[in-house]
């Protein structure tokens, strides 16, 4: 095993775009930053999303660290597996930078209804939850609260939308600053 870090990439509803801040961090550093593919992004299904994230940890795990950087409905799938996967799987992961978590427990649309309720189960390693205070997925009272039982650091940016490509971030520094800082 090496001492190499993986970070996985773990998006959203539908996917992350080439304008997304993690499509930009992976196509600048792609030996490091994998993303986690999931079977369908726009009908995702619990139990498929959890299961790839598992495979992908127990194989970054090989290969050293792991950090996991989620958005919107990743970090959702993020805190599910944490909750579900073994103690020894879950050892590999350094950290998880979890960003935009959408609040899926009132958000009316059907392809998510099978993610509520949002886990709330501790997670087994460092995390930072970050939400703007005008993203439509997630109010800042319940970002606050996820980080809270994630036992997660918060960071509210100010305004930013949901923290994706519309939201006019580029390579967000801030939040590389965040990964760095894990």
């Amino acid at each position: 095993m090496s001492d190499r870090t993986t970070y996985l990439v773990l998006p959203g509803y539908q996917g992350s775009g080439p304008a997304h801040w993690q499509s930009r961090w992976e196509a600048a550093d792609p030996a490091s930053f994998v993303r986690v593919h999931q079977e369908d992004w726009d009908h995702p299904e619990p139990d498929s999303w959890v299961a790839r994230v598992d495979a992908a940890v127990a194989a970054a795990s090989a290969d050293g660290p792991v950090v996991l950087v989620a958005h919107s409905l990743g970090s959702v799938t993020a805190a599910r597996w944490a909750a579900g996967a073994p103690a020894g799987r879950t050892a590999a992961v350094r950290g998880a930078l979890l960003v935009a978590p959408a609040d899926v427990d009132h958000a009316e649309v059907p392809e998510l209804l099978g993610f509520r309720p949002v886990g709330l189960q501790r997670l087994p390693f460092p995390a930072t939850v970050v939400a703007s205070t005008d993203d439509p997925w997630v109010t800042p009272e319940r970002a606050r609260r996820f980080a809270e039982a994630w036992g997660a650091r918060y960071v509210e940016p100010g305004a930013l939308g949901h923290l994706n490509a519309d939201s006019g971030l580029g390579d967000w520094p801030l939040g590389r600053e965040l990964l760095a800082g894990l």
